[in-house]
């Protein structure tokens, strides 16, 4: 039996709001886009295990630290909707940071200017 993913992104990734996880950074701070060769400002990666609807790892921003990661823990504080792609991404910060609208998406601007993104909270 095929294990079927029927929830877009953005409903699995609203689960996550306000909770706790652990991400794996695939590509940290500093780090260049194997493809489109533009240079993450903040660290990047995915929850472990945890499947968007295009197969692949749930995606993470980790916003708040200038240090280069390979994994940390935080709480997800919002979500990056894009309205024209199914690849939503989580918002990520050490527990007890707050960030405005306006500062998470200047934070993820060097990615999310090539889509129509909007942050979306609890």
């Amino acid at each position: 039996m095929e294990n079927k993913i029927t929830k877009n992104t953005l409903e699995i990734a609203r689960e996550f709001l306000g909770k706790k996880v652990s991400v794996v950074f695939d590509r940290p701070l500093g780090s260049k886009h194997p493809k489109h060769g533009f240079v993450y400002e903040v660290n990047y990666g995915y929850i472990p295990n945890v499947f968007a609807s295009d197969g692949e790892e749930l995606d993470v921003y980790y916003l708040g630290t200038d240090e280069s990661l390979e994994g940390a823990e935080g709480i997800v504080i919002a979500i990056i909707h894009r309205e024209n792609d199914d690849d939503d991404k989580l918002v990520v910060t050490q527990e007890g940071k707050q960030m405005t609208d306006e500062e998470i998406l200047t934070s993820v601007n060097f990615q999310e200017k090539y889509f129509k993104s909007k942050v979306i909270r609890i």
